[in-house]
């Protein structure tokens, strides 16, 4: 597969750029889908494409249930008509002006929202209600993250809350055990039901309180190959529309195609065996150690260093690359690089035929 980013003419592409292969990211839909044993349990994560396109062809697949992390992200669903849209974060100070606005312009999606803290759980019903609207929640459990959400006795005492308030309802649990990456899949599953057995015990408890069953929304690309075994969860991955070079390598069950390369021009030749390239901070994901990319090509290099526009990379072999050389690469985490670009150009068959927006990239669209 590398072999084919290899053979797309990209001279006239200026870089660094971000590319996506249409036919690609249509079979990792299609194979979710069949992972997660169909639509009606599979609520998709769209921070990694932010793409309105993407988001459409999820749609014309049958897709219909998203989570996403920003006002933005949510209006981009909204724009593209999705059914039902989870914002899977706590919405405070400005941001929750800006989602009364958002479920006002699109009526005919049904967004909700995560909580885990009394008094925004008031200022939401507080803002609601003067503008005679519900916010709709989903109570979020921390189950071992520790990043957001509270213990499951915690969410007992705040379902109390939830329940009496007359412009709060309650739709469901949310929990993300982000915690739990180990590659063997034996060890994930075995970790994540442990986890996961007081977020249910949580749900009997609701049930008793509310006379029905919450909806669950779950996991992550980790742990989607364990969520998806059941019929009472919404799986709710995001990194597997594109994949990248990081869980290619860690999750072999999971068998995607990394749909999305990085296109980088060669700028300098340092000596003999060192060049440098267009592709530094400011163009791929660059929290984690070197090596930031896997190259498309049979080049053998080490990455030495990288800075804000540059990428200084090793050959083995003498005088292996020229100036103005340009180099495919499999970004290590494509959703934060993903969100570096503007755009997107598209390949089929493996030639550039379109442009696509990076729609939700920045902060606000409209609201």
């Amino acid at each position: 597969m590398s072999n084919y980013w290899n053979k797309i003419d990209l001279s006239e592409i200026d870089t660094p750029a971000l590319l996506i292969d249409k036919d690609m990211v249509d079979y990792n839909i299609q194979q979710a889908i069949i992972y997660a044993q169909g639509v009606d349990y599979f609520r998709p994560h769209v921070k990694t494409h932010k793409m309105l396109e993407v988001a459409k062809m999820q749609m014309e697949a049958g897709i219909y249930k998203f989570k996403c992390a920003t006002i933005a992200e949510a209006e981009m669903l909204g724009m593209a008509g999705a059914k039902d849209v989870l914002i899977a974060y706590s919405l405070q100070g400005p941001k929750i002006g800006r989602y009364l606005q958002l479920i006002e312009k699109y009526p005919n999606t049904n967004f909700a929202s995560i909580v885990d803290e009394a008094n925004n759980i008031q200022l939401l019903n507080d803002t609601f209600a003067l503008a005679d609207e519900t916010a709709q929640v989903y109570i979020d459990i921390n189950n071992g993250n520790n990043r957001t959400g509270i213990t499951v006795k915690q969410a007992e005492v705040l379902s109390e809350l939830i329940i009496k308030l007359e412009n709060i309802e309650l739709k469901g649990i949310h929990c993300y055990d982000g915690h739990i990456t180990m590659s063997s899949l034996t060890e994930r599953i075995k970790k994540a039901m442990k986890a996961f057995n007081d977020v249910e015990q949580f749900n009997e408890y609701l049930e008793l309180k509310t006379g029905r069953k919450q909806t669950i929304v779950a996991g992550g690309s980790p742990t989607f190959s364990v969520h998806s075994r059941f019929h009472d969860v919404e799986s709710s991955p995001g990194t597997w529309i594109f994949w990248d070079e990081r869980y290619s390598q860690k999750y072999k069950e999971q068998a995607f195609n990394k749909a999305a390369v990085l296109a980088t021009r060669v700028v300098s030749q340092i000596d003999k065996h060192h060049f440098c390239l267009d592709l530094g901070h400011k163009s791929v994901a660059s929290e984690n150690p070197l090596p930031r990319v896997e190259f498309t090509t049979s080049i053998k290099e080490k990455q030495v260093s990288q800075s804000e526009e540059h990428l200084v990379i090793k050959c083995k072999h003498k005088n292996e690359l020229e100036v103005g050389q340009v180099l495919t690469a499999f970004p290590y985490h494509i959703c934060p690089t993903v969100a570096c670009y503007q755009k997107a150009y598209v390949v089929k068959d493996g030639v550039v035929v379109d442009e696509w927006e990076v729609t939700a990239r920045n902060r606000q669209i409209t609201v």
